[in-house]
């Protein structure tokens, strides 16, 4: 029997020497590339605001370490979280430069088409802000080109000089993955999150205006700043929040019912991008343009007539549509039921309705109108789809809403003796607007007038759609007035319209948007509101209807209605009553009006105070008190 030989024994793999430099280089090599992203991301945030130098910005930038730091940081992180997630350094790259120039790019085209950086709540409107997205030109401008030209450069680097395979073992790359995440977390609370770190980075007023909300943004640079609003998503209380003693306040006041013979019929519109062209100097003595708003005008003389100070232009419509509904100067997401003026009309007995020729899924309407106390709401999907093709909407559905809304009124007060509260949102008039030629008629001349082409085309498209939008309005108007019925009319604008790319339809007519201005803040902010009531809703009110209102901010509309009709209303609307009496204007800017008539961001210790309260008793009554229907 042969004798088994001894098992040969391969040769040990020797180390290679390369490792250890293969590890380095990959090491420099990502780190590098996440870097470049962030320096690509500074780089677009300093062209994004064309009414700031890109020169001065980037200097601010590399001057001030703290800022490189924080908006080179991600990018490093997210490099390495991707490699240690698939082990591959071109595919991590890409990951990378996806989220973080996108990100970059979103912010870009967002301040350049409505003049408002990118938030992180607005990650929860993706899809409509892909729907809006469609309706814009995306120009590919020279800094979004050179920022295409290099990320793309460096991607064919990476697959060219850094490993193609997996060099790191699995367990090690789920180490590092940890690890990474443990990174990103510290540096978000410690770093992105630390509210003293983001003043101290704030450019000061030589480079950038604090009150407008784009160039204070953009100061941080895009991605910090980006990442800095991420903590808004989750609700937090304002400073030195007191339940309590919110509670308490609000407690103070007594819900007031409305009077049975006073229960009249209120009919609230808000209006897509309207505003009064005339109030522009430039535009102010033009013929053309006053004949287009004289119909406007003229029911203005017959009503109580002002100025909304909203916090939004160009964009954010549901900022002037939620404030009035709810009172609220500011608020987070409404994810539940919500007290709100509605709610208070249904307590009263009121049928709470509306309507919006749009889709119900855009900023989630049909599930936060639900929230706020619309017992029926009307959208494309169940109703207005079968009236106007959504499409269409944009440039010719005032009529069919109007119409719809009186058609409504009439059939519910038919059908039951309760009155109505009755609510709606139009879509006629939304940007864009042609900037290249005017469609149809012609109101402003480049010739005759002396004014850019852009302004001239951007604004005879935007009249067009005004001028129906007012005959849509005066025709419910006499409508309204024939009725036996006492109806309340409030109408309003959410915003200022779109201005072309960086407002330059805006600036062809002498705008300058100067918010450290009371001009300036009213140019940019105001919109025309008028509370209109029927010859029956006077008798019953024994109130005339006429005069001026006011100047506000939009959450005080509702305050206004109820002075004017003669109504104490809830508690909350009540105290809020005492806050208008102190500042009328209520801004996200941080800015207010003084009894005076003056623009302030320096109110006095006691009215400060009393702000703050302001703010303990809406955050209160927001996430605290349970509305009912009174049944």
């Amino acid at each position: 029997m042969n004798r088994l030989e001894p098992a040969q024994t391969l040769p040990q793999a020797q180390p290679s020497k390369r490792g250890p430099w293969r590890l380095l280089w990959l090491a420099a090599g990502l780190t590098a590339l996440g870097l470049l992203l962030g320096v690509l991301g500074l780089y677009l945030s300093a062209w994004s605001c064309p009414d700031l130098s890109s020169a001065s910005l980037s200097d601010y930038y590399w001057d001030t370490p703290a800022l490189w730091y924080l908006n080179l940081l991600p990018g490093v992180i997210l490099i390495w979280l991707f490699y240690f997630l698939t082990g591959r350094c071109w595919l991590a790259y890409l990951a990378s430069a996806l989220l973080l120039l996108g990100l970059a790019a979103a912010n870009y085209y967002k301040i350049q088409l409505r003049g408002d950086p990118l938030l992180a709540s607005d990650l929860a409107l993706i899809s409509e802000a892909g729907d809006m997205a469609g309706k814009y030109t995306l120009e590919l401008t020279d800094p979004i080109r050179t920022v295409l030209l290099w990320a793309a450069a460096w991607l064919l680097l990476a697959l060219l000089l850094l490993p193609r395979r997996r060099t790191i073992r699995r367990d090690l790359r789920l180490f590092g993955l940890f690890s990474a995440i443990a990174v990103a977390a510290t540096a978000f609370g410690g770093l992105y999150c630390n509210e003293d770190l983001y003043e101290q980075t704030q450019a000061g007023e030589d480079l950038v205006n604090p009150w407008i909300d784009a160039e204070a943004y953009l100061s941080h640079g895009a991605v910090y700043a980006f990442l800095h609003t991420v903590q808004d998503l989750v609700p937090h209380p304002p400073e030195r929040y007191d339940p309590q003693a919110a509670q308490a306040i609000l407690e103070s006041y007594a819900e007031a019912d409305i009077p049975e013979e006073q229960e009249v019929n209120v009919v609230g519109i808000m209006l897509e991008a309207f505003c009064d062209l005339t109030d522009f100097p430039a535009l102010a003595d033009h013929e053309a343009v006053q004949a287009v708003y004289e119909p406007w005008h003229q029911l203005e003389e017959e009503s109580v007539s002002g100025n909304l100070l909203t916090n939004i232009f160009a964009g954010g419509t549901v900022d002037t549509e939620w404030g009035f509904l709810t009172g609220y100067s500011q608020h987070q997401d409404f994810t539940k039921a919500t007290d709100s003026y509605v709610w208070y009309f249904a307590r009263q007995g009121y049928q709470t309705r509306g309507g919006h020729p749009g889709f119900g899924w855009f900023y989630d309407r049909e599930n936060v109108n639900r929230y706020l106390g619309f017992l029926e709401y009307w959208f494309t999907d169940n109703h207005y789809g079968e009236l106007v093709d959504p499409v269409e909407a944009q440039w010719n559905s005032d009529y069919i809403l109007t119409g719809e809304i009186v058609k409504d009124l009439q059939a519910q007060l038919e059908e039951s003796r309760r009155p109505v509260f009755s609510f709606s949102v139009s879509y006629q008039n939304h940007g864009p607007y042609e900037e290249d030629h005017t469609s149809l008629e012609v109101y402003l001349d480049p010739e005759a007038d002396g004014l850019p082409e852009e302004s001239c085309n951007v604004f005879n498209n935007y009249l067009h759609g005004i001028n129906l939008t007012i005959d849509a309005v005066t025709a419910m108007v006499d409508e309204l007035e024939a009725m036996d019925e006492p109806v309340v009319l409030v109408l309003f604008g959410d915003h200022k319209p779109w201005g072309g790319n960086g407002n330059s339809a805006y600036a062809g007519i002498g705008a300058d948007f100067d918010l450290s201005t009371l001009e300036g803040f009213y140019e940019y902010y105001s919109t025309p509101y008028l509370i209109w009531a029927n010859s029956s809703a006077k008798e019953a009110l024994d109130r005339d209807f006429q005069g001026e209102g006011g100047d506000f901010s939009p959450c005080f509309l509702m305050n206004e209605l109820f002075e004017q009709c003669g109504w104490t209303g809830p508690a909350f609307l009540q105290y809020a009553e005492e806050i208008r009496s102190l500042t009328p204007l209520v801004h996200s800017q941080g800015l207010y009006l003084t009894p005076d008539g003056e623009l302030t961001d320096d109110l006095p210790q006691e009215v400060a105070d009393r702000l703050l309260e302001y703010q303990w008793v809406e955050y209160y009554r927001e996430h605290k008190v349970v509305p009912t229907d009174g049944t």
